[in-house]
């Protein structure tokens, strides 16, 4: 075998920002099962190491377009994390200012992360949820004047999937077979910007929705009430907390309720959190690929999708961001910091060196 050989992407970024997007459709070699080929869209390779990376650039430049952002003007979003972090990574590249209002309940990675890009960071009570840290948002924004991104309503969110990552999906597979693609959902956005391309371009693709199974808001059939802003108004009765940070608030976005009314998607399946976990370390460890409870999480539905399907299948699987930012979370537990016993007695096992901690 030949030595591994690159040649460059062929152009030069002029800003951080040219390099958000065109993330890779990665094949899964070892843990699929044998009679259906899987792959993972890894979105981790965007520059802030997530998905959020599209919608907080073009919740920024819509606003810049239309005049809603003025030049310096504070940003202000609620998050749980990988959004604040796009943000932040955004308005750090064009010069805004950037809070971000999170609940307490959140990676303590996800507020350093933020403030290591310049972000400031106001903390909300766990108790109070995604909805008070959502009002929170909303009230640092009337009290200063700031633009509120809005990422649970505004347009800009589903529309940059509709134009970057349903497009990469279609380019990648193009002349190639797809039979389904599996998503969660945070905001909404990836699987109506991908919905709605798909239903049109490759009708024939099946979009596989997932939620926590101890969090079902789409299955339950129950609204979110919602103001004139489209805003939610409190908290849904079918949520319970989970640990797939970046899934499922505790009320269903309005983003995602045009998936919903216009069935852009063709089933739902529920997913316990310690199958995400599970599955994020089996692709870690058996195929390469880092990625968080959420990826884990949907990767599981996939692996449930794959053992189910047809002989030839072919499978994509969202992966949403990086598992560097669920260093303080469940998915790192039992993951030694120190050495182990084993790897003692792998030092003890020749004469040099030895460690003395």
């Amino acid at each position: 075998m030949s030595i591994r050989t690159t040649g460059g992407r062929g152009r030069l970024f002029s800003s951080v920002l040219d390099s958000v997007g065109d993330t890779p459709a990665i094949r899964i070699n070892r843990i699929a099962p044998d009679h259906v080929t899987v792959y993972v869209k890894v979105e981790a390779f965007n520059p802030g190491g997530s998905v959020k990376d599209r919608l907080a650039l073009n919740i920024i430049e819509a606003a810049e377009r239309d005049g809603s952002l003025k030049p310096g003007q504070t940003v202000v979003e609620a998050t749980s994390g990988n959004t604040g972090i796009g943000l932040a990574m955004v308005c750090a590249a064009k010069g805004y200012p950037f809070v971000a209002t999170m609940h307490d309940g959140f990676s303590m990675e996800r507020r350093q992360l933020m403030r290591f890009f310049g972000a400031q960071v106001v903390l909300t009570r766990k108790e109070d949820k995604a909805v008070g840290m959502v009002q929170k948002a909303k009230e640092l924004a009337e009290a200063n004047g700031w633009f509120l991104a809005h990422q649970f309503e505004t347009a800009a969110n589903a529309d940059i999937h509709e134009a970057t990552t349903a497009q990469e999906i279609l380019a990648d597979f193009d002349g190639q077979r797809l039979d389904s693609i599996v998503t969660g959902y945070g905001t909404g956005g990836t699987v109506t910007g991908i919905g709605r391309v798909m239903r049109d371009k490759r009708p024939d693709v099946k979009i596989i929705l997932s939620e926590p199974a101890n969090a079902a808001l789409v299955a339950s059939g129950t609204p979110t009430p919602r103001n004139a802003d489209q805003e939610p108004t409190e908290g849904h009765p079918a949520f319970e907390p989970h640990p797939i940070q970046g899934w499922t608030p505790d009320f269903i976005p309005y983003v995602l309720q045009e998936t919903l009314d216009k069935g852009l998607y063709d089933e739902l399946r529920p997913v316990a959190g310690p199958d995400g976990i599970a599955w994020s370390k089996r692709l870690a460890a058996e195929e390469g690929i880092f990625t968080g409870i959420s990826g884990g999480s949907t990767f599981a539905v996939a692996m449930e999708v794959a053992q189910q399907a047809p002989e030839g299948s072919v499978i994509l699987c969202m992966l949403p961001d990086t598992g560097e930012r669920y260093l303080s979370t469940p998915l790192f537990d039992g993951v030694e910091r120190e050495m182990t016993e084993e790897e003692r007695a792998l030092s003890a096992s020749t004469p040099g060196f030895q460690y003395p901690g």
